[in-house]
This record gives C-alpha cells, sequence and structure tokens, in this order.
C-alpha cells in the first residue's frame, strides 16, 4: 500500500472520529434544547434543537460518504445526494421555524426565561468552530466538498449559536418577549440558503 494511500486513510478515519463526535454532540445538544426550548415556549430554542437533530442526519450521511471513500468513481455522486439530502432538511426547518415565530409574534405569546437555554448556547459557541476548523483541515485533505460543506453546516451552527443566545439573553434581562420569535426569524434566511445549496449540490469544490 502506497504512502498517499495509508496517508489519506488515516485522514477518513479521523474524519469519522468527528462525525462520530458530531453525531453524540448533537442529539445531546439536541435533546437538551428541544427540551429546554418547549419548557420555556421559546421557538429560537426549539429550532436549534431540531436543527442539531438536522446536524446528526448530514453527519450519518458523511459518515456513508466515508465509508464509501475508496470508491473513487462513486465520491461525486455520493457527495452531491449527500448535499440534497440534508438540503431538504434545512428548507423543512427553515419553514416550521418561520411559522412558528410568527405565530409568535402575531398572538404576543411570551417565552419564559430560560437558564438551560442560554448554557447550552454558550457552550456550543466554544464546541462548534473548534469542531468545524477540523472538519475544514481533513475536507482540505481529502478534496472532499460534502465533507467541507458539512464543515460549514457545523460553522452555521455557531451563527445559530449567537443568534439564540441574543434573544434568550434579551428576553431574560430586558423582558424584551419579542426578541425570541425574532431571533428565529433572523434564523430563517440563513438555514433556508443552505437548503438551497444543498438541493442545488453547490459546493467550495465545484
Amino acid at each position: 500500500m502506497s504512502e498517499l494511500t495509508t496517508g489519506r486513510d488515516a485522514v477518513v478515519q479521523r474524519g469519522r472520529r468527528l462525525e462520530y463526535f458530531t453525531i453524540g454532540w448533537n442529539c445531546l445538544e439536541g435533546i437538551v434544547a428541544v427540551l429546554a426550548g418547549a419548557f420555556a415556549g421559546s421557538i429560537s430554542l426549539v429550532g436549534f434543537g431540531v436543527d442539531s437533530f438536522i446536524e446528526v442526519t448530514s453527519a450519518a450521511a458523511l459518515l456513508w460518504r466515508l465509508s464509501l471513500d475508496a470508491q473513487a468513481h462513486r465520491r461525486e455522486s455520493i457527495e452531491k445526494l449527500t448535499l440534497r439530502i440534508v438540503g431538504v432538511c434545512f428548507l423543512a426547518l427553515a419553514a416550521y421555524v418561520g411559522c412558528e415565530a410568527l405565530r409568535a409574534l402575531a398572538g404576543k405569546r411570551a417565552p419564559e426565561h430560560s437558564l438551560p437555554g442560554i448554557i447550552l448556547a454558550c457552550v456550543s459557541l466554544i464546541v462548534m468552530p473548534l469542531l468545524s476548523r477540523a472538519k475544514r483541515r481533513a475536507a482540505a485533505s481529502l478534496k472532499s466538498a460534502a465533507l467541507h460543506a458539512d464543515a460549514k453546516q457545523t460553522a452555521f451552527c455557531t451563527y445559530l449559536s449567537a443568534i439564540l443566545l441574543g434573544g434568550l439573553l434579551l428576553n431574560t434581562t430586558l423582558n424584551w418577549w419579542w426578541a425570541d420569535p425574532a431571533a428565529a426569524l433572523v434564523m430563517v434566511p440563513i438555514i433556508a440558503k443552505e437548503g438551497v445549496d444543498g438541493l442545488r449540490g453547490d459546493t467550495c469544490c465545484d
């Protein structure tokens, strides 16, 4: 076996470990966010939790992609299929978050304060950039468009964490009830763009 092949196999294994970590972390993050959001009546927190489960779908698809890395002739088609699966999930999430946020604003439904949500958003702001950076390095080594797109989605989760944290803090400190659904609405075009790009199969490597 050549050194080049051996080196690629090592990167593939590193990529798989990153995706396993992504699945574990996002399952925990999603459960905490959805439960805390449901208890507090927070649209942005529930939407953040659903996004975490979409990240699990993305990571599972990437594990499938990496398990077939040796089949060079199938890599491109597998990556595009992976992107489209995740794209559909993101568009569904954008529709859900947008509808629920508009309903909350129209009904003036004030969410409760959520300390678990604030803590979760802070931890996510630390974990997600580190994970995204590691995925980008693996993607560059493998020249994998799908893995690079997955790294972008992990970085995208960092932006959602910041938006979520802002809305929760404004609601907690200033009692701005509308900050939570407003934060959710800010998420919608970002989520939708990722969904459209996924359906089109757009990647940095195209």
